[in-house]
């Protein structure tokens, strides 16, 4: 498998790292669209079930949006980890480091790639909260909903852009040390 994965990148690294970095814009870009334009005009809303259902849908649509990219990231990402050769540069066949900076390096891809992971575990909680006051929404339960949907809009969002933009900044660190 590592040797598809190596050659697999080896001859289609731009396309994988393009993949890679549109997975990222559209996922943050989406979240951050969404907490600071979309989030702001559905406050204007004054039904509260109407402003509800609204944000409801919008989400359903992000995440709709977003899942398949979050999938192609996770997916490119091990193409490039594996690719790129970061363990075998930092480690020989038994385990021991052979070179620090190295080292270093593979330390902050399990790093990027676990905040990637940790953000992705997120989204699928929102994607629940969602799915649930969908529900309670249909159920006539508007203040359910309302704290299903508040604490994605408070909190889990914020979260992930925060979270995405730490990843995204590593990732062009990573991409630094091979200038």
């Amino acid at each position: 498998m590592k040797e598809f994965i190596v050659e697999t990148f080896a001859h289609h690294r731009t396309l994988i790292v393009f993949l890679h970095v549109l997975s990222a814009v559209v996922w943050v870009g989406g979240m951050i669209a969404i907490r600071f334009a979309t989030h702001q005009s559905l406050a204007l809303i004054s039904d509260p079930k109407l402003r509800l259902e609204r944000a409801a849908h919008t989400l359903k649509r992000l995440f709709s949006i977003v899942w398949p990219f979050v999938v192609i990231l996770l997916v490119t990402a091990i193409f490039m980890a594996v690719g790129l050769g970061f363990r075998s540069a930092a480690l020989d066949g038994s385990g021991n480091v052979i070179d620090e900076y190295a080292m270093s390096l593979y330390n902050t891809v399990h790093i990027k790639e676990a905040i990637w992971l940790v953000m992705a575990l997120n989204l699928g909680a929102m994607m629940h909260r969602r799915a649930k006051a969908e529900k309670a929404l249909k159920a006539g339960n508007i203040e359910e909903a309302k704290a299903m949907l508040a604490l994605i809009a408070k909190y889990m969002v914020p979260v992930n852009i925060a979270l995405g933009l730490a990843a995204i900044y590593l990732g062009v660190f990573l991409r630094g040390a091979y200038a």
